[in-house]
Formats: C-alpha cells, structure tokens, sequence
C-alpha cells in the first residue's frame, strides 16, 4: 500500500465521489491508498473478506463467481475497467465478498477502507454522508441492472398458458 497520488479530476469523474468539493476530494486523499497488482492476480477471492472498495485508476479486472460449491469453474459475471468500482457490497454488509476478481492486465487501483470510512465519519461528517449516499445509488443501479436481467431470464422461463 502508498499514499494516493491521484488527481481530483480522476475522483471527480466516479460517481462516489460525485458532489465533493475540490476541498473535500483533497481531505479524501488522506484515507485512500494506492495499490498496483500484475495481470493474473486475484485481488478478491469468493467468499474471503474484505474490508475496502476499490477504484480502478488502469487496467481491467474480471468478476467471476461460483454459483454453487459444485461448480468446477467459476462463471464470469462482467469486466470491469478504468472508472469501475467493486467491494462496494462488503463495504456497506461487512460479510465475505460475492464473487472474485482476476486481473485481466496490469491493474492499479486505490482503495478506501471501512476503518478509514469510518474515520471519515467521525472528522468530516459530510463529506462522509455525500458518499454514503452516493455508494447507495451505485448499489441500487446495479441492483436495477439485475432485476431486469433477472426478468428477462423469468419471461424465457415461463410455462406456456400462464
């Protein structure tokens, strides 16, 4: 891990950090860190904790997951890129990650931790509350992204007469 060298106009560009002032991107720097892993590396692991969400500053990553204990090879859910986030569920939950993720290059990422987003709580409570807030929308847009994949797969499912 290291200090974050990453501009604002990097920050201002993800939706978490959406809303911040150019002060308050600059108290945010403080809590992240940087961190670079070499293509193939399996940042998170399914299943194993994780206390951080990640920013993807280069590089692209894939999210694969095992749907149950029986499947041999994982499926692969989607890759992500430069200005995608993940570990935002294990964030807000505290429970083990749902799904691992494989750097498909070498990536560089920063990272902000539960421990420092609490710390943010306690030193810069609107700050705080403006990512909160935005790490919400995120997870409900991707929870409305699922829905309606999951409706697509219902309809093709459907016993014919009903």
């Amino acid at each position: 891990m290291s200090e974050c060298t990453i501009e604002n106009d990097f920050l201002c560009k993800h939706s978490m950090f959406g809303g911040l002032t150019e002060e308050e991107l600059l108290e945010i720097h403080s809590y992240l860190d940087e961190r670079v892993y070499p293509k193939g590396t399996c940042i998170l692991r399914q299943g194993e904790p994780n206390n951080s969400v990640y920013f993807i500053v280069e590089g692209e990553v894939a999210i694969q997951k095992y749907a149950s204990d029986k499947d041999k090879a994982p499926r692969i859910i989607t890759n992500l890129h430069t200005g995608d986030s993940f570990g935002e569920m294990e964030l807000i939950d505290i429970q083990s990650c749902a799904a691992s993720v494989i750097c498909l290059t070498d990536t560089k990422v920063i990272t902000l931790s539960n421990k420092d987003l609490y710390r943010l709580s306690t030193t810069h409570l609107k700050t705080y509350t403006m990512l909160i807030l935005n790490l919400a929308r995120d997870i409900s847009r991707r929870l409305r992204s699922t829905d309606d994949l999951l409706s697509m797969v219902s309809k093709r499912n459907k016993p014919k007469g009903v």
